[in-house]
């Protein structure tokens, strides 16, 4: 049998939740809620999925390739010229094309632990070495340390603000920072999945850095507020001469025409992303209070998912799962769980009660 190499055998495959269908089949249960993918619970906007119905007809043809129409459009939203966008299968997609632009065997990358898994996966697939920096006391990115991490092989650095699985965020002053410790030929990745929830004020605003031409290379994705995660379509933003060799690799046709009509329309629907933001906001709040009553730690956030530490974590989940509520257990020690609509949020609670003591243990 063939072989792939060495550093591909030790990367860990990503592990997807099954689907809701299959484990009520499993579970002998109906009606459960799926609050572990940090999708909005609002799904899509209307406006995008009336660009999903009247896009079907060319469906024999090629996309358009280079995404022109959409580049124009996110162009026109954000003030950007179009020559500085790229597109993805999502986010997830750009994360990868760009280790496999700018890393070699042998080569390093600088990340949080924990932080989203891909980064680790894509650069190992790469045959790099990543380097994994602990977050803060306060579950945040230490951007301090992971300067001092950085040596002469280091060639790019991922931050996901806010960060996932923990929802925290790095501040303006954090990343001035960090821009002014490192060496300006690493390639700072900034995954912004969620920036569209955050509402505080000290946010790292990282198309500052943009602006000022510093190596950035800055992703965003319509999976999240937009509610177009079964459509996989995310972009990023950066300098030509960076999103010239990145094209080098993207793959032909890597997204579908209903995919960029779909976000196309989503950005003009204004609204919606008001209205997602509005709910996520009200639901954590009462999350924080009904999470807080039950005795159960949780870590405030900035975007549509409370990451709560708990030493139960595994027994946490099943016992959820077997009621029809589904989360994300997040290895042995916490759970990330997400914010889902008034009523989806009501019946978590209302089941952590029914599984909790007043200290926030497992009734066995």
């Amino acid at each position: 049998m063939i072989k792939a190499p060495d550093y591909v055998l030790q990367v860990k495959a990503y592990v997807p939740g099954k689907p809701a269908e299959e484990l009520e089949r499993e579970l002998g249960i109906k009606g459960s809620i799926k609050l572990a993918s940090n999708e909005n619970p609002l799904g899509p906007s209307k406006l995008a999925i009336e660009a999903i119905a009247n896009c079907t007809a060319g469906l024999n043809r090629y996309p358009d390739g280079g995404g022109f129409y959409l580049r124009q459009k996110l162009s026109q939203v954000l003030g950007v010229n179009q020559d500085c966008f790229i597109l993805g299968n999502g986010s997830n997609e750009l994360l990868d094309i760009a280790v496999r632009t700018f890393m070699g065997p042998g080569d390093e990358a600088v990340m949080a632990r924990p932080s989203f898994v891909v980064y680790a996966s894509s650069v190992r697939i790469q045959g790099g070495i990543p380097v994994e920096v602990p977050l803060t006391g306060d579950f945040r990115h230490d951007l301090d340390a992971m300067a001092k991490a950085v040596t002469p092989k280091t060639r790019m650095l991922f931050i996901a603000n806010p960060n996932n699985p923990t929802g925290t965020i790095n501040t303006e002053a954090e990343l001035d920072g960090l821009f002014a410790s490192i060496p300006p030929e690493i390639l700072v990745v900034m995954d912004e999945a969620y920036y569209e929830y955050v509402t505080a004020p000290e946010y790292a605003r990282s198309m500052r850095h943009f602006l000022a031409k510093k190596n950035i290379l800055i992703l965003r994705t319509f999976s999240k507020i937009y509610g177009l995660a079964g459509l996989r379509i995310g972009y990023g933003i950066s300098h030509p001469g960076i999103l010239d060799q990145m094209d080098r690799v993207r793959p032909p046709f890597n997204t579908g025409a209903i995919s960029q009509a779909a976000a196309m329309a989503a950005l003009d629907d204004v609204g919606h992303v008001e209205m997602s933001r509005k709910i996520n906001n009200q639901g954590k709040e009462f999350l924080y209070g009904e999470l807080s009553a039950l005795g159960l730690e949780y870590i405030p956030t900035e975007a549509n998912f409370i990451f709560l530490p708990v030493e139960n974590a595994a027994s946490l989940y099943e016992k959820l799962l077997r009621d029809g509520v589904i989360i994300r257990p997040m290895g042995p020690g916490a759970v990330r769980i997400t914010i889902g609509t008034p009523e989806e949020n009501a019946r978590l609670i209302e089941t952590l009660k029914k599984i909790l003591d007043i200290k926030g243990l497992i009734i066995e």
